[in-house]
């Protein structure tokens, strides 16, 4: 049984991006901020038309990251490529920015803060207007056209951003924390919409502190503790950084198949449970077999996104990244 890492070439832990074309590209990245350094070294390659995610508790430096690499703000050392130019603001008019710190004018209507977001990257009001209007019925919010901002549930309000976000039909995308205050019926249209505009070949980087969002929907992730990046790169090689764990149920109880068992091989109930020897699964499996162990059942489970997070970034990372988690809801 051959345990695949993905489609992305990896040599050992590392990912070869020669001849991949990329969106982002960002090298020993450094910020501070009085005295104190926020973001320390920061290397990131974003495949154009990948949906990349950032992971870390609140304070990882996420945020600082993606507004360098946005230019909002200046590295104080390092360099980024955004969409070809070394300059983010050259190419402002490409790009879709959802702050986590949302923001729209209350008096102005739906359709009006869509067309006002959509010229501020350069299309006309009139034409951003009736776009506006357009994406809103598209995504059932056409009777709400001419209702105020402050007139809006709070779940309408940023379904409003998002599409103001998205109303320029961008190249890249970038969301600071777009899950974050959404109840469980919106985050599941907005991964939909993520998977919508990476079907299309947009690329979509986004930064959060909650696991699973990263797991379901990113090609690669960048892992961030404490201003470092420990990893970066496919969520399958970061899962592979730890084997994969055997769940083995036996009618026999004991023979010489017991001796190709692993040490670390422990039995609770029924089941053997062991990590996967380096040698893969068929030794095992012939061993098993040979010696009339009686197999019932063998499942290998690969680890998840979680348990890599802690052997990658460490104990004390996974616990501020479950409790921004808390936080959150």
């Amino acid at each position: 049984m051959k345990i695949e890492l993905g489609e992305w070439p990896v040599t050992g832990n590392a990912v070869d991006l020669t001849g991949v074309e990329l969106a982002i590209e960002a090298r020993g990245l450094v910020k501070r901020f009085d005295g104190f350094t926020a973001v320390d070294g920061v290397d990131i390659s974003v495949p154009k038309g990948a949906i990349y995610g950032i992971l870390g508790p609140n304070g990882a430096g996420k945020t600082t990251t993606l507004r360098m690499l946005l230019g909002i703000i200046d590295p104080d050392q390092g360099y980024r490529r955004v969409l070809g130019a070394e300059r983010p603001t050259d190419v402002a008019r490409r790009i879709g920015y959802l702050p986590e710190e949302r923001g729209l004018y209350p008096a102005m209507k739906a359709y009006e803060a869509i067309g006002f977001l959509a010229a501020l990257r350069g299309v006309p009001l009139k034409e951003g207007r009736r776009k506006g209007r357009e994406l809103l019925e598209a995504h059932g919010l056409g009777y709400a056209a001419d209702r105020q901002i402050r007139q809006m549930s709070k779940g309408m309000a940023q379904t409003v951003q998002l599409l103001g976000t998205l109303v320029h039909e961008p190249d890249l995308v970038v969301f600071d924390e777009p899950f974050s205050g959404l109840d469980a019926l919106n985050q599941g249209k907005l991964e939909r919409m993520i998977r919508d505009l990476a079907a299309r070949g947009t690329t979509v980087i986004f930064s959060t502190h909650v696991i699973a969002h990263a797991e379901r929907l990113c090609d690669q992730v960048a892992i961030i503790a404490g201003g470092k990046v420990p990893f970066a790169g496919p969520v399958d090689v970061a899962r592979d950084r730890l084997r994969p764990q055997v769940r083995l149920e036996t009618r026999a109880q004991d023979g010489p198949w017991r001796a190709a068992l692993p040490a670390d091989a422990r039995h609770e109930g029924a089941f053997w449970h062991f990590t996967l020897p380096e040698t893969g699964v068929e030794p095992l499996l012939r061993a098993l077999i040979e010696g009339d162990a009686g197999i019932l059942s063998l499942s290998i489970e690969r680890a998840g996104l979680h348990d890599a997070f802690v052997a990658i970034a460490g104990e004390a990372a996974a616990k501020a990244l479950e409790e921004s988690a808390g936080e959150a809801k």
